[in-house]
Formats: structure tokens, C-alpha cells, sequence
């Protein structure tokens, strides 16, 4: 069973509430973190507030993470940055990232942001269904479902 806490990066997350439901029933620690033009409350989980500033809230969230934990992130950058730290990630849309496809997706970011500064238009973004909080949920679940301290393993003696 899932042993670390949740980190959600909270600025225009869509799902914080799915989250703070499964880390209330399960008992699992949850900080949101968010710069100062957000105002978020709640009665679960500890709300982490920033200056705003270029990823601000990006750096505390990376910098509150620690081995084990479970980072929610749309930002490519930070969800490198937390499996660099030995933290699982997932993405908004139940995306989790994996060191098999980070890389593939930091440079597809590259390639894209390339494109917009030469004024070309990137494709727009489709709105949020409920089959998308279904994909979330189930990455979600089937991380908080691994154990994350796994025993350790006996020596063999000869």
C-alpha cells in the first residue's frame, strides 16, 4: 500500500477534489500548492501558497517532495523533477509518467513551444469530461495500490 503523501501542483488543477476524496478515506497526507493569485481552503489537506513568480509554486512543490511521494502535475518539467527524486507522477488526464516516456514528452513540450514562437497556432484544448476524471482515478488508484516500501530482502550466507 501506498506509504508517501500526495503533492498536487493546484494552480487550474480539475481534479483536486478526486484526489482530496481518496487521500481523506485512505488516511494518506495531501498538500496542494498553488501560487497567491489562487485562493485555496481546505479542511484535509495542507495548503501550500507561493509568491507568484516564473514556477514558484513548481520549486516548493519539487522542493516539499521526497522519495516514495506522488506528485500531480500537468507540467512536464515538474513531473521530471519528481521522478528524479524517486516520487511517482501523474498527469491531470491520468497520464503517468515514467522515465520510459519523459523524455519523449519534455521534448515534444521543446518542439511545441518552438512552434508557437514562430507564431504558428498549437491545437486547441477540448473540454474536461467525465471520461477523463475516470482515466485519472484509475492511474491514481493503481498507484496508491503499489507498495512503496517494499521489505527488504535477506542476504543469502554461504
Amino acid at each position: 500500500m501506498f506509504s508517501g503523501k500526495i503533492l498536487i501542483d493546484a494552480d487550474a488543477c480539475p481534479v483536486k477534489a478526486l484526489v482530496r476524496q481518496c487521500a481523506q478515506s485512505l488516511g494518506i497526507p495531501l498538500i496542494m500548492v498553488a501560487d497567491d493569485s489562487h485562493l485555496l481552503e481546505d479542511d484535509y489537506a495542507t495548503v501550500v501558497t507561493v509568491s507568484q513568480g516564473a514556477d514558484a509554486a513548481d520549486y516548493k512543490l519539487i522542493g516539499l517532495t521526497d522519495p516514495g511521494d506522488l506528485v500531480i502535475t500537468q507540467d512536464y518539467g515538474v513531473a521530471s523533477m519528481a521522478l528524479g527524486k524517486g516520487a511517482a507522477a501523474i498527469s491531470f488526464a491520468g497520464l503517468t509518467f515514467t522515465a520510459d516516456n519523459i523524455d519523449q514528452l519534455l521534448f515534444e513540450r521543446h518542439i511545441g513551444r518552438n512552434l508557437r514562437r514562430s507564431g504558428r497556432k498549437s491545437a486547441k484544448t477540448r473540454p474536461r469530461t467525465p471520461d477523463d476524471d475516470q482515466r485519472f482515478l484509475q492511474a491514481l488508484t493503481a498507484i496508491l495500490k503499489q507498495d512503496t516500501n517494499p521489505p527488504k530482502k535477506e542476504g543469502h550466507t554461504l
